[in-house]
């Protein structure tokens, strides 16, 4: 069996604590570098994630691994009523804290602590579930999906938003390069934490994607599972309903 992707090879700490770790120590330049790795094109593929979701119409909203808390402020902002954003990092969180105060959404958005594969919540509390560039960190990939169908409402949709590697030859040849070359250079020029964005490349090129991450979420018990490929296929929206 091959051994998880982790932040750092050499410890011996959980790939949960280890992630914890990660992203305390990044979440001062964590926006800043996402935007000059993306080019600023995940600010449209959360949007388009935004605009699927707000068609079920969700007055309450579970954002899993919701880091600064890009996503919770603009679902916030286009109308929903209470946008809860759950992260293990405590440093995201406060960096998160800080937009939602200075955007005046205090009212609308609580930024908590909590384990995605613990999730402290009941039974049917979410009309809708959204996952941005988090669903690769879970320890246990199955465990933390069937956590957030427990707490949707019967009817709930999940959105998830990951990296996927394109289908075409000459593109995914640039989307390697990327990855593994510019992505870890960029972060160990700008970022106190070298092996983060090295973590970032190799979790987001490993993790299961489009047909098989469908299949996964089949496996956990959603339905009407589907999945839209974002710029020629480096990322994809995945959607799956609770019965």
């Amino acid at each position: 069996m091959s051994k998880p992707v982790v932040p750092y090879q050499n410890s011996e700490a959980s790939k949960k604590q280890q992630v914890q770790k990660m992203f305390d120590g990044i979440s001062e330049e964590y926006d800043q570098l996402n935007r000059v790795i993306t080019f600023g094109i995940d600010l449209k593929w959360r949007r388009n994630l935004i605009e699927q979701i707000l068609q079920s119409n969700p007055n309450r909203v579970l954002d899993v691994a919701t880091g600064t808390g890009d996503l919770a402020i603009e679902l916030a902002q286009k109308g929903v009523q209470e946008v809860t954003g759950l992260d293990l990092s405590p440093g995201m969180l406060e960096i998160g804290k800080e937009k939602i105060n200075h955007q005046g959404l205090g009212k609308h958005i609580e930024m908590v602590i909590g384990d995605s594969e613990r999730l402290s919540f009941e039974d049917n509390t979410f009309d809708a579930v959204t996952v941005a560039f988090g669903v690769r960190n879970f320890e246990n990939l199955e465990v933390g999906l069937a956590e957030i169908l427990r707490v949707l409402k019967p009817g709930g949709l999940l959105g998830v938003l990951e990296t996927s590697v394109p289908a075409n030859p000459i593109i995914r040849m640039g989307y390697m390069l990327h990855s593994k070359v510019v992505l870890p250079g960029v972060g160990k020029l700008f970022s106190k934490d070298g092996n983060a964005y090295g973590y970032l490349s190799k979790s987001a090129t490993k993790f299961p994607y489009r047909a098989d991450f469908i299949s996964i979420l089949e496996s956990v018990g959603f339905i009407n599972c589907r999945y839209d490929s974002q710029t020629l296929g480096v990322a994809c929206l995945y959607f799956g309903s609770k019965s």
